[in-house]
């Protein structure tokens, strides 16, 4: 491993989002300065769901709201602009909101997200709560992602090894079942299970002190983890509440002393349609504030907790959300793909050790691609090189872009497309229908060539490897008619933490399988059902080849290892019986587009919206 970089390189170009700074309101939780002594400067950058994007990223993956076409992101131009925001900084920490491994490009994703870490390291992070995809390959594999080791199966990757991250991954809303042996992957694991936080898999906090003054961190993900990612790696985990588990922390942080207080959690916020990279809720003006989760969590936090870092949404905004007590409180988040940086400057008053909430004031920058870390871009390089033959390697050929949906809640090419291999690989398990989670598709598969030359309409196993990075097996399992038309109506559902109203998620469907579902409502007044009709009764006319799904009869259906286990709440997959074992899922969808190269889009006829 290389060693960590200190923070104060030479600046890079960076360009300026709009600032937004807090009224102090009566009654706040630090008095502003008056005449004893001066307090104490302290910024703090931080960003979210990183997914290992360590190569400048392209297409949608790399632009910005309101940017147009000028595309933004890339590991070594991320590290750039943390140093060029750090110059001048006597007092400077840099942290994350989690998914900072996990559904990444194959440079990083091949190897385990090893790679992702390494640049982390080299980039000066200092502390990251922990995402839903930090859990994508379980609790053990985590660790090992913490406190380094070669993997247990795959080995060493490069003549380094593996040392670990050098910043601690907070969880303070993940805890062991109780009677659950605990590995110890390093001397002294656990040693925070004294605390009242509880037997958390990795710490719940983590204090800095800046110039005398404790500044304390708490670190979660949201507790909907269990619904996104596969149960066998979490099986023995339980996922908490995540406003009591702050307040736990906070509660146990202020007994040690602490009284600067932030959250970091894998959790957040949808801005309104079309809001910029710098959008700023509550401000004056703004027409509108955020929706979502991150909300009511917000809202309900305990007022010593100062300032919140959120995430997992993949969208910019920097908010007040009042606390409990009335007094502003930021709550911020930085896109994805590591495109932005949010920067937050903040005082410290050395009497009461607190935050000033009056001094708080954050700002989205975009990561321009003016300048580049060296140190950052040789360890990308390095990683490139090692991944090339692989992730060059031409597999099929496409005669068009096959895209994802906009949403996850439309019906979409590539996810039918994903479905149709997924039905021709597993025929022999005796499928007749396949379905696809749409969360699982992680890039589209465009025509045009990519830097890597290899010309239009080439499908490269890396590409390939973008749009199911994530590892799942296929699963071919006996359902009932009535069993499937479960499964359809599970397509609603309050997914979400604090949402209100039900969300829908589309599947992808193999050709053959044709049904009507449910429209949005256009009724928008507080209250009204988002989708009309009850819940159960939202799909009808279930077709398989023309001939209507009989609830008594028996179908063969496949779905990748996630969806069976119930993820996404499609817990009725649980149910299944008969179950046969298929290949992986990358590997069953590379072999289905080299067999039919070159390849058309999937069409969108399979599901009738209805008003």
């Amino acid at each position: 491993m290389r060693p960590r970089v200190r923070r104060r390189r030479v600046a890079g170009v960076i360009t300026a989002g709009a600032l937004f700074t807090v009224v102090m309101t009566a009654g706040s939780a630090a008095a502003a300065p008056g005449h004893g002594p001066a307090p104490v400067d302290l910024q703090i950058l931080s960003f979210n769901d990183y997914h290992g994007h360590l190569e400048a990223p392209t297409g949608g993956n790399s632009t910005l709201p309101g940017q147009g076409t000028t595309a933004f992101g890339g590991a070594a131009y991320l590290s750039q602009t943390l140093a060029g925001l750090r110059t001048g900084k006597r007092h400077t920490l840099t942290v994350a909101a989690g998914d900072l491994i996990g559904a990444s490009p194959i440079v990083s994703g091949l190897f385990r997200d090893e790679p992702s870490v390494e640049t982390l390291n080299a980039m000066g992070l200092d502390v990251s709560g922990v995402g839903n995809h930090e859990f994508d390959e379980g609790a053990t594999e985590l660790l090992r992602m913490q406190y380094g080791g070669c993997h247990p199966v795959d080995g060493c990757y490069d003549a380094d090894g593996y040392s670990g991250a050098k910043f601690p991954w907070l969880a303070a809303n993940v805890v062991w079942k109780p009677g659950v042996l605990t590995p110890r992957p390093v001397r002294g694991y656990g040693e925070w299970f004294r605390s009242r936080t509880g037997r958390t898999v990795l710490p719940p906090t983590w204090v800095k002190e800046v110039d005398g003054i404790k500044v304390g961190f708490i670190g979660m993900t949201l507790r909907d983890t269990p619904q996104l990612v596969a149960q066998a790696g979490i099986r023995d985990l339980e996922f908490k509440d995540e406003v009591t588990s702050a307040n736990l922390a906070a509660r146990d942080l202020r007994q040690r002393n602490v009284r600067a207080i932030v959250v970091l959690i894998h959790e957040g916020g949808l801005p309104p349609n079309g809001s910029a990279y710098d959008y700023q809720c509550n401000a004056p003006g703004t027409p509108a504030a955020i929706s979502g989760p991150i909300v009511a969590i917000a809202q309900g936090l305990d007022p010593s907790i100062d300032m919140v870092v959120s995430g997992h949404t993949h969208q910019p905004y920097i908010c007040n959300i009042p606390d409990p007590a009335g007094n502003p409180r930021l709550v911020t988040s930085a896109y994805a793909f590591g495109r932005l940086v949010t920067e937050t400057n903040l005082q410290l008053d050395r009497r009461t050790k607190d935050v000033i909430r009056t001094s708080v004031a954050s700002r989205n920058v975009p990561v321009t691609r003016a300048a580049a870390d060296p140190v950052v871009e040789a360890i990308v390089a390095k990683w490139r090189t090692l991944s090339a033959p692989i992730a060059n390697r031409e597999v099929a050929r496409v005669n068009a872009d096959v895209r994802r949906g906009a949403t996850r809640d439309v019906e979409s090419s590539l996810a039918n497309l994903i479905a149709d291999a997924q039905l021709a690989r597993t025929t022999v398990n005796g499928a007749q229908i396949a379905l696809m989670n749409p969360g699982g598709v992680r890039a589209d598969l465009i025509f045009a060539g990519s830097t890597a030359g290899e010309g239009d309409g080439v499908v490269t196993y890396g590409e390939a490897f973008l749009v199911q990075p994530f590892g799942n097996t296929l699963v071919t399992m006996t359902l009932t008619g009535a069993q499937l038309k479960t499964v359809l109506e599970q397509q609603y559902a309050t997914r979400t933490t604090g949402s209100p109203v039900e969300s829908r998620l589309t599947l992808g469907v193999s050709a053959g399988l044709t049904f009507d579902m449910a429209g949005y409502s256009a009724a928008t007044s507080p209250g009204t059902p988002l989708f009309p009709g009850t819940p159960g009764n939202r799909i009808a006319n279930i077709r398989l080849n023309g001939v209507p799904v009989d609830p008594a009869a028996t179908y063969r259906v496949t779905v990748n290892s996630f969806l069976a286990d119930g993820g996404d709440s499609f817990a009725e997959l649980r149910n299944g019986t008969a179950r046969t074992g298929g290949g992986q899922d990358l590997d069953e969808f590379v072999a289905y587009l080299a067999a039919n190269s070159p390849v058309a889009p999937a069409p969108i006829d399979r599901i009738t919206e209805l008003p």
